[in-house]
Parts: C-alpha cells; structure tokens; sequence
C-alpha cells in the first residue's frame, strides 16, 4: 500500500511513518507547507518530498495522513476527499466542531474512507475484553476511567506547535488534546447516549491560556459512570507520564499502565497479565487495522463521526466547566 504524509510538522509524523513501515506501507511522498521542514523530513528519512499537495495526488497514493495546523487542515482535507482518495485524519484537525461539520458532511456524501487516530481503541484491555465477550464470560459493563498525565506545555513549543497552547487554534487544551482520547473510549463502551455530570478544568501549575488539567465524569444510559482526566502536570519532559486506562465488568477488572497490562475475572478467581502495547506504538495497530479495512472494502474503525462525537462531548464538558 502506497502512503503519502502530509503535514510533517506535526509531532505524530514520526510515529505514523513508523506505523506505515511497521504495517508493510511503502512512504511515496511527504509533504508541508512549510518546504524546509518537509525536505528535512524526507532527507532525515529517506523519502521524497513534494512541493505541492497535487503534484502528491498525482502520485496516486492508496492512503494519505492528513496532518497540520487546525486552520489549515480543513481544506487540505476536502481536497483530498474531492481527489477521491482514502485518508487518516489526525488530530486535532479543526478548532471547533462546529467547523467540523462540513468536513462529516462531505465524508458522508462522497461516501469518503476518513479514518481518525485514537488508537488506544487497539491497547490490550480491549481485544481482552473482545476475547471475554465472545467466550461470554465479560458481564456487563460498571464503569470506565481513562487518564493521560503528560510533560509540561513546554514541549508542544520545543516541537514547533505552540499554536497548540493558543485556544484560538486548538479550540482547547490538555481536555481537547488528550482527552480525547479518553472520551472516545467512552463512547465506544457505552450503551446509548452519554451526558456529561461534571467537569472541572485547571490552570494551576503553567498559567497557559488553555487547562493544563481536567477532570469529566460522563454517564451512559444503563448508569455506566465513567470518568476522563487529562493533563499537562506530569513533571517530566521525557516521553511518556502517566497512562491508566481502567474498565470494571460483572466478571472483569482490566488495568492497562502502557507498560503493563493485566486483567482479573471472576469466574475463574484468576488474575493474568496481558501482552502489552506501548501507547506511543499503538499507532502501528490503528494504521495496520486501517490498511487491513482498506483492502477489504470496509469502513474505518475509528471515523469522523466517532471524532465529531467525542468533539461535541468535549464541548458539553467545557460549558459544564464554564457555565
């Protein structure tokens, strides 16, 4: 499968070139609008770099990350949905999700292939959960607590992208960020509609203009109660921080710390540890599932409409937090 990227500067374009070449991708072209710092990326790589967006469709790729600045990336994307080509859809990709809607619009009108990176969807908790459901030893579902604690701010300004901390371009911060993350993880255990209870936003430590911490707590229609926290505090500019994702069954207890992973079930009265998938490595399985779907013909795991659910999610637990 031929892949092209575009927007290099992102700080995910390293990772999505290693999951293409992890998944058996041949990179055909990288591009950005800024030219220096896409032929840096192709010589540093070994790649070749395209000066326009065309002269990359031209090369017919069967699948296109789409990365960038949020102002930018919207009409990126709309050409290569017009193109037609299949495409990843990085976040974030738009500031508000209202501007979102014509990017869903058009997807569901050209029947477009928009597959979205939240890979934590693929960490071993849920195919664990996948294997018990199927056995029909999994029970139902009690609650979910999802959190990532990464490096101060300062890092997304080491990286080039203080446009991050601007809430004009992100439309957020740690909540919107990585928070996400959390929030369609919700959204894909729970059984009907989700509403926010409560959410609490902090500016304590850095004193950006957007949260560097934030805690919602989300209830699905069978009472299910799950809880999203997300932050900037870790205190350390190494990669990585604080990962735990949690999800209580009848009959499972599962804990996925990234580096680790295990699961206790009731039935059997036994705790076993589970392979585990670094996060930063989870990308491998989400662009390995999606070159898998593109050949089937299938639709993405993770699309933008999951995205623009978890965005308007995420807009409830702001208005929550500043009424």
């Amino acid at each position: 499968m031929k892949i092209a990227l575009l927007g290099v500067s992102h700080w995910h374009a390293d990772m999505h070139l290693d999951a293409a070449i992890s998944s058996g991708g041949e990179v055909i072209a990288v591009w950005d609008q800024n030219g220096e710092i896409a032929a840096r990326f192709a010589a540093d790589h070994g790649l070749r770099a395209r000066s326009n967006v065309r002269h990359v469709i031209d090369d017919e790729p069967d699948l296109v990350v789409v990365m960038g600045h949020p102002h930018a990336v919207p009409d990126l994307a709309l050409e290569i949905m017009a193109a037609p080509l299949p495409m990843i859809l990085e976040k974030p990709a738009i500031t508000s999700t209202v501007g979102l809607a014509p990017l869903v619009d058009q997807a569901r009108k050209r029947d477009s292939f928009v597959g979205v990176p939240l890979p934590n969807r693929f960490g071993p908790i849920f195919r664990e959960m996948a294997r018990l459901d199927a056995a029909e030893r999994l029970g139902s579902l009690a609650h979910g607590h999802f959190r990532i604690i990464n490096g101060p701010p300062q890092r997304y300004r080491d990286d080039g992208v203080s446009w991050l901390l601007d809430p004009m371009a992100s439309g957020g911060g740690a909540l919107r960020n990585l928070g996400i993350h959390g929030i369609d993880a919700a959204l894909s255990l729970a059984q009907g509609a989700l509403r926010v209870t409560a959410a609490t936003m902090g500016h304590r430590i850095h004193r950006e203009p957007v949260e560097d911490h934030a805690l919602v707590t989300l209830v699905d229609e069978a009472g299910a109660l799950f809880t999203v926290e997300a932050g900037y505090t870790y205190a350390s500019m190494a990669p990585g921080g604080d990962f735990e994702w949690r999800i209580a069954t009848s009959n499972a207890y599962l804990v996925d710390h990234g580096e680790t992973a295990r699961c206790a079930t009731l039935d059997d009265g036994h705790t076993r540890a589970l392979e585990p998938e670094h996060p930063a490595t989870r990308y491998r399985l989400f662009m390995a599932d999606t070159l898998d779907r593109l050949r089937a013909g299938a639709p993405p795991t993770v699309g933008i409409e999951d995205y623009q659910a978890a965005m308007q999610l995420i807009d409830a637990a702001y208005e929550k937090a500043n009424p």
